[in-house]
């Protein structure tokens, strides 16, 4: 066992819930960095690689909580795990919990970097609240919620920064049109052109917008749009007349099939921007001067389905699933925001719905709806 001990602090998991359960009687925040590599390295070149390899992770993680925690927080890491663990346990002087948000990711940015450093290895963190009041005796579930919500917010601030980068974009056009229009004289067409361009990187920075309150949204209420009901019909409607300008710009024709009258379990807007982020994708992506077919069909007495075809490059079997993660873009000639495709995935995911991507008959991409029946 390699154990991280400073001063009170303790080395197995076992013992350390045993002693967070008895001196955490207040909720205290718990710190978890994971280092996925150890399991991979065990299996690719050996025990002994292994082992020298966390005893450099122990070590440095030993280090590095010395440095930012107090000497009667705890501490665990057994032996052969790829968890290293601390709990805040000392409340501050006005009897609050040990650190506020900002003090627990600085300590855990300050952990991990001190950790990749010595061992040159990606780690993981998170962190979480432990309640003793509903926690006690359930320090494996404390760890796996810790780590999700890590993982979810990398995720929120890789969305946030591609998001920023995304709006200097539509700003930085619309600035450059509207001051051209002010400091030059144009003529009446030029003057008219740049209007309408500017109209239109207005409209795209709005979705943009709609898109980053539609995930927070989301995010504070999970399952929300589970008792909601919204017309099939309405959203695609509402869908393509949305499109039709930037379609009309590179000369695509939407061609929309037969759509039957039926109540979704999602609400008309949401899946209106669902269908708007898939469409607008198929008219970037698709070929100039090309189509997009949108067909609509009941499944079962459970689900209704929709496919959107387009007739561009396609994306690579390998590359369908990255696409829905934020920040991605497809490789293709057109310009993303990465944020699209992932928010289409979660409304859907929240409604009790789901997207595939395949290989359309078109040529291009596909994708295929199925969303629950009110």
């Amino acid at each position: 066992m390699h154990a991280a001990k400073i001063g009170g602090l303790l080395a197995r998991l076992d013992d350390f819930e045993r002693r967070l359960s008895s001196q955490a009687t207040e909720p205290r925040p718990i710190l978890v960095v994971r280092m996925p590599e150890l399991e991979r390295v065990a299996w690719r070149r050996g025990l002994r690689a292994a082992r020298a390899l966390e005893r450099a992770a122990t070590a440095a993680f030993s280090t590095a909580v010395s440095r930012v925690l107090r000497a009667d927080d705890l501490v665990a890491h057994d032996a052969g795990s790829d968890l290293f663990v601390a709990a805040l346990v000392v409340p501050t002087r006005d009897g609050n919990a040990g650190a506020a948000p900002i003090d627990v990711r600085s300590a855990l940015a300050r952990i991990a970097a001190t950790m990749e450093a010595a061992t040159r290895q990606d780690v993981r963190t998170g962190w979480t609240i432990y309640d003793y009041a509903t926690d006690a005796r359930r320090i494996d579930d404390v760890l796996e919620r810790a780590l999700v919500r890590g993982a979810q917010e990398r995720e929120r601030y890789a969305f946030f920064s591609s998001l920023g980068h995304e709006l200097r974009t539509p700003l930085s056009s619309i600035r450059g049109y509207l001051e051209t229009l002010l400091d030059r004289d144009v003529d009446v067409a030029t003057r008219e052109r740049f209007v309408h361009i500017a109209y239109n990187e207005s409209l795209r920075l709005s979705r943009l917008v709609e898109g980053m309150f539609e995930i927070s949204l989301l995010d504070l209420q999970a399952g929300g749009s589970e008792q909601a009901v919204g017309s099939l019909a309405a959203a695609i409607e509402g869908a393509r007349d949305a499109c039709l300008s930037s379609a009309a710009a590179r000369r695509v024709a939407i061609a929309i099939g037969h759509v039957p009258s039926v109540r979704v379990a999602i609400d008309t807007d949401r899946l209106t921007l669902v269908l708007v982020n898939l469409i607008d994708n198929a008219v970037k992506h698709g070929r100039a001067s090309g189509c997009i077919d949108l067909q609509a069909g009941i499944e079962d007495e459970r689900f209704v389905w929709i496919t959107i075809d387009d007739d561009g490059p396609g994306i690579a079997p390998e590359d369908r699933e990255r696409v829905f993660a934020f920040g991605e873009r497809a490789v293709t000639a057109a310009n993303g925001s990465g944020i699209g495709l992932a928010l289409a995935r979660l409304m859907l995911e929240r409604a009790g719905g789901r997207v595939e991507l395949a290989e359309s008959p078109l040529g291009g991409a596909c994708f295929t709806l199925a969303l629950p029946r009110s």
